[in-house]
Order: C-alpha cells, then structure tokens, then sequence
C-alpha cells in the first residue's frame, strides 16, 4: 500500500502524511455555531472531516477527533435578543438540531465536542501567557494580540499586510495599537453574558475559543487542524498566532498543528450562498426531501479541496448512482465477500489527497463490469463496493 498524502494549507502543497505519534492521529476541526440550522456549506465541512477519520481509521489503530461547539458568540447573543429565547435553550437547541441533521448524512459524532463556555478559564490562561510574553496588550477594557511583533503572521494564508487589514473586516477602534491586531477578551456589559476576568467583566474573542479547545482536548502539538476554507483568514491564521506565541513557539508554526487541511465552497446553481439572494440550502431542509445518503454522496463528488456546484441535476445523478450500486449489491446478494480494504487500486485514489472523484468512478467502473464478471470477480467487486462505501459512509 502506498502513503497517505494530503494538501497542508501551511505550505500550500501536497505531502506524505508523518503522524507525530502512528497509535493515535489526533485531529482537531472548528464546529458550528450554534444559533440557527446549518447549511450544506457547513454541512461539506462535516461530511469531509468524517470522511477523513474513516480513512484514517482504515489505516491507523487509533483516531482521537475533536469538533467543537461555538456557544458564545455576538450572532448568538443578537439572535437570543431577537427571538427573547436565553442563551442556553438556544444553544442547547441547535447543537441537538445540528448533531441530529448530520447524523441523516452518516456523520458520526466526533470522539469530544467541547463548547466553548466549557473552557473559559482555559481561554483566560492563554491570554495570561500572552501578556507575559509581551504578545498581547490591554486598554480600554479590551484585551488585543499584537500582530506586528508575531513576524510570521500571514504563513497559512499567504496574505501581505494590505490584505491582511482588507480582510479583517474590522474596524479601526480607538484602542487598537494596529489595524490588523484582534481582541482576545473584550467589555461586557449587562445585561450581555460574560464572566470575571482580570480584565473585567467580559468574554472571549471568537479566535481565542479554538487555541484553547484543541490545546485542551488534544495536547501540542496535534497531527490535523481542519475547518472550511473561508477559516483560514482571518481565523486559523489567529489561531497559529495565539498558540505558538503563548508557548514561546513563534519560530516554529507547526508546534500547533503539523497539517492544515481545508475544504473549498459550496456554490448553489453556480451561484455563492448568500442571504440576500436567497439561495442558502438548510441541512435541516435538504434532509426532508432527499436521502441523507444522496446528500452525503453528492457532498463528496467533487474534490474535498474544490469548490462545488450544488444543483438538483447533481443531486439527481448522485440518487440514481446509490440506487443502481444498491441494485448491483441486490444481484451479489448470494456472493460471499469478505470484509477487507479495497483494492489497491482504490486505496490509492484515497491515498492521493482522498482523491474521492477517482474513487466514485472506479465503484462506477466495478458495477458495469458486474452482471458478466467470474465468480472470482463478483467477489472483488462486492468486496470493493462494501469496504470503499464504508470509508464514503455510502452502501451501509
């Protein structure tokens, strides 16, 4: 069997994938937030890391994966505001939503899924080291890193400093010592949630929460930081920033994370998902109209890395290919199969950066060949239909 290669965003390229430890591949991906249903851009992100621990746990002993959940945050304040509901219904109602949506698409649960509100003190330590090491500073109630004196910000996403102050997004606030530097802990104040800090009543920077969890959960550093690709600025990149700077590490980036592994954009009808166009596909929506497993097979189509066009043409092929494999598997139905890996043909198309398009039309491939196929053959095939299906989360 060959090796596993993966594209690591730090670096932008392919590489043969070293586990820091071959028993246990610990993989941290940043979860929803949790204040209203998720859509299928979220729901890629879900299926691909799902698809990536499956892989991984066909080929290691052991797969430690940690999702969290983000459960404070400015939206989900506004929304608890808006629809008079507290916080903690909200929230508590759509992680059940979220975790019961993917479950119709054959996500597992990852192995934890910390909340956010669960690591407050965690966060709070963090900022500490960061002010110690002269990375951080307060003012106004605020507490900022200072991006300037970290000299590798801007690794991950390859962004110079105009871009960087573009894609912020943020404001230029009064107690900023830089544009581009971000809040850790900020102001509170009531009736908005927080808690005590030596900076005041407060609560966290979303960027912080994910520094803090995966540190929490998984150790530094950990073999694979994933999420969606509109993460890796300004998000990931902050992360990269907080963690190594709290730990002295600013030379060495990959004392975080060694692999960065990001998935590209869902598109609807050749169109981005927006809310002022109207055209933004709820999970919760889709699963009521299609099978989980159609929705599943057409989220995996397309090259994790590339974006891809949601259509009902798309979802269409896909239903009719999981009927017709699941026809083939009915006429194999007397063939005895063992369960074992694929063949190493398949194998390698996962091997090559979960190269799924190569995989899907080699399953293609095995159902054509079927009805005229040795006895000898029908056996390969089924074997290979039901063991690449598990690791799709198809066929089961």
């Amino acid at each position: 069997m060959g090796k596993l290669k993966l594209h690591n965003t730090l670096g932008n390229k392919v590489e043969e994938f070293i586990p820091i430890d071959k028993n246990n591949i610990r993989i941290y991906a940043c979860g929803p937030t949790v204040y209203n249903y998720a859509h299928i851009g979220n729901a890629r992100m879900a299926v691909v890391n799902d698809l990536l621990v499956r892989f991984l746990r066909t080929i290691y002993p052991k797969v430690t994966y940690v999702s969290n959940i983000t459960d404070i945050d400015d939206k989900i304040i506004a929304a608890s505001e808006e629809k008079n509901i507290p916080i903690k219904e909200l929230t508590t109602k759509f992680t059940n939503i979220y975790n019961e949506d993917m479950s119709v698409l054959g996500v597992s649960l990852p192995d934890i899924q910390p909340k956010a509100t669960d690591h407050i003190n965690e966060m709070i330590e963090l900022i500490k080291l960061l002010i110690q090491n002269n990375f951080a500073y307060e003012k106004e109630g605020h507490v900022l890193f200072d991006v300037p004196k970290f000299k590798h910000y801007g690794s991950l996403s390859g962004r110079n400093r105009d871009e960087q102050i573009v894609g912020s997004r943020v404001e230029v606030a009064p107690y900023k010592k830089d544009p581009t530097d971000f809040v850790l802990w900020k102001p509170s104040p009531a009736p908005k949630p927080g808690w005590e800090s030596p900076w005041g009543f407060g609560r966290p920077g979303w960027h912080l929460e994910c520094s803090a969890m995966s540190e929490k959960t998984l150790g530094l550093p950990f073999d694979i930081h994933s999420g969606g690709a509109d993460l890796i600025f300004p998000h990931h990149e902050n992360e990269i920033a907080q963690t190594c700077a709290a730990h002295n590490n600013t030379h060495d980036l990959k004392s975080f994370a060694k692999y960065w592994f990001h998935n590209g954009f869902v598109n609807v009808e050749g169109e981005k998902m927006s809310k002022s166009i109207g055209n933004i596909k709820l999970v919760h929506d889709l699963n009521k109209k299609y099978k989980g497993e159609v929705l599943r097979l057409t989220l995996l189509s397309a090259h994790y890395k590339q974006p891809l066009n949601w259509t009902e043409e798309i979802i269409e092929q896909n239903s009719k290919m999981i009927d017709r494999l699941y026809r083939v598997l009915l006429e194999l139905s007397e063939v005895e199969a063992d369960f074992k890996l694929p063949s190493d043909s398949i194998m390698e198309s996962f091997l090559d950066d979960l190269n799924t398009p190569k995989v899907i039309a080699k399953l293609n491939a095995e159902a054509n060949n079927a009805s005229s196929a040795s006895d000898v053959r029908k056996k390969e095939i089924k074997q290979n239909l039901l063991s690449a299906g598990k690791i799709l989360g198809i066929l089961e």
